[in-house]
């Protein structure tokens, strides 16, 4: 069994394969156990201590 981390991380629909990239280019080892991505979509976010919803929350 191997150690694992959960790294979760909202963006912007044009942003998202940039963010992809990103983690794929520094979290790659090439050994068992690298990980996985899950793309899907987020309904809403809004920012608790300003009530913004939406990509400006983001």
């Amino acid at each position: 069994m191997l150690p694992k981390v959960k790294l979760e991380v909202v963006v912007n629909d044009p942003d998202t394969d940039r963010a992809v990239d990103i983690i794929r280019t520094n979290a790659i080892t090439g050994a068992p156990g690298d990980g996985k991505i899950f793309i899907y979509p987020v309904g809403d976010a809004i920012r608790i201590r300003t009530g913004e919803h939406g990509s400006d929350a983001v």
